[in-house]
């Protein structure tokens, strides 16, 4: 009975160790054909398989990846492409999203879009002072913001100097002094009376204690620097008198859009006072100067205000408009890849190759950036994925220049 259970576990013993040597000297074929160069249906020999996304995984066979992804056939014919270049198997592109656009080459107009903020247009400001000295009296206007209207009178003045030179006018034309009161009317003007007022001192023959100041245009009170009893000089800044009508923007212009602002650009602008309103208006001057703290650029805008109520110091969203003067290079600002050393873009040079290019990067127009030196209006920028297909470029790159290279090149 044991002889024949040992007879049994004998035979099956040899059925599994045949077995096995017959699976194991298959795959050893199967492997050696293989690795040997096998031919796709199109002819073209096989040199190895390879992860789609890991150079350093390859196989002599069909197989998947450690990511699960199904490996890639590289073609004898492919093995001598250039450093850094990155093929990828037509459904792998499709799989990853990789999408592509062309160079454009043309004029490129800019928008700089900034910050500002309305102020007085200072040419448009009306500064009082006396031609005289004298006591400031029964002052109509109290605190600065107070509105004024064209003619309004804003205070009356008491000057001795011009009583006098009231009364002396008075005696010379009673004395029939043609020269003298001819005289003493040009020095009545000098001192501040209007041509008003001398034809009323003319027709009352009285002098007037208190002479009216009145405003010459209409708008607020911008700086009110006296009280009513306060002597004043010809040196006395009294006050300021603004036309809302006509206000300046002030715009700051950062630098590296320094040298992209001109006078007479288009500028439009909106203030959050007037929601969903924009105005335009144009460049009027550029300051010689830039902020230390900001590093920026002012830029003055100027506006006539007709029918509208623009308050100094509201915020103001401004954008710049530049033409362009020359036909240059740009692609989506999506494909640059910004790096510490060299910026680059992903070229698609067709067949599931591509590469990894430096470029030199100029300026940013909306959605695209133009580029300087590094690409041709016959290329083609990888605009989606190219992160990772400039990752794996720059990997190959580096073991290409690791690998020894041969005597004959």
């Amino acid at each position: 009975m044991k002889l024949w259970s040992a007879a049994i576990a004998m035979l099956v013993l040899g059925m599994v160790i045949g077995y096995g040597f017959l699976y194991l000297t298959a795959s050893v074929s199967e492997s050696e054909d293989v690795r040997e160069g096998a031919e796709d249906s199109a002819g073209r020999k096989v040199a190895y398989w390879v992860a789609p996304m890991d150079p350093n995984y390859r196989r002599d066979k069909p197989g998947k990846s450690p990511m699960g992804m199904d490996l890639v056939p590289v073609y004898a014919d492919e093995q001598k492409r250039a450093a850094g270049d990155v093929v990828i198997d037509p459904s792998v592109v499709q799989n990853l999203g990789v999408r592509t656009t062309k160079v454009k080459y043309g004029p490129i107009d800019r928008r700089i879009d900034t910050v500002g903020y309305v102020e007085y247009d200072e040419n448009a400001l009306q500064h009082i002072h006396t031609r005289v000295d004298g006591w400031v009296e029964k002052l109509s206007v109290k605190a600065e913001g107070d509105p004024v209207s064209q003619g309004e009178t804003l205070f009356e003045l008491y000057s001795r100097t011009l009583v006098n030179a009231q009364q002396e006018y008075l005696l010379a034309k009673a004395a029939g002094q043609t020269i003298l009161s001819s005289a003493a009317v040009e020095r009545l003007g000098a001192l501040g009376m209007t041509t008003p007022e001398l034809a009323d001192l003319d027709r009352t023959q009285e002098v007037k204690e208190r002479v009216k100041v009145v405003a010459s245009i209409k708008g607020v009170i911008a700086m009110l620097g006296v009280r009513e009893g306060v002597y004043v000089t010809p040196s006395t800044h009294v006050m300021s008198i603004a036309d809302l009508e006509r206000v300046w923007i002030l715009a700051e212009v950062m630098e590296r859009h320094a040298d992209a602002v001109s006078i007479g650009q288009r500028v439009v602008f909106e203030v959050d006072a007037k929601p969903g309103r924009q105005f335009e208006g144009e460049v009027e001057y550029v300051y010689p100067d830039l902020n230390p703290v900001t590093r920026s650029l002012k830029v003055r805008v100027a506006y006539s205000a007709v029918g509208e109520v623009f308050r100094p110091h509201m915020f103001a969203r401004v954008s710049l408009f530049v033409s362009s003067e020359e036909d240059v290079h740009s692609v989506p600002t999506s494909a640059v890849i910004r790096g510490g050393v060299a910026d680059r873009v992903v070229l698609a040079l067709g067949d599931g190759r591509f590469q990894s290019a430096a470029v030199r990067v100029g300026y940013e127009a909306g959605e695209r950036t133009v580029i300087l030196d590094g690409v041709q209006a016959t290329d083609e920028v990888v605009v989606s994925g190219q992160f990772l297909i400039d990752s794996e470029s720059n990997i190959d790159s580096s073991l290409t220049r690791l690998e020894p290279h041969s005597e004959d090149g």
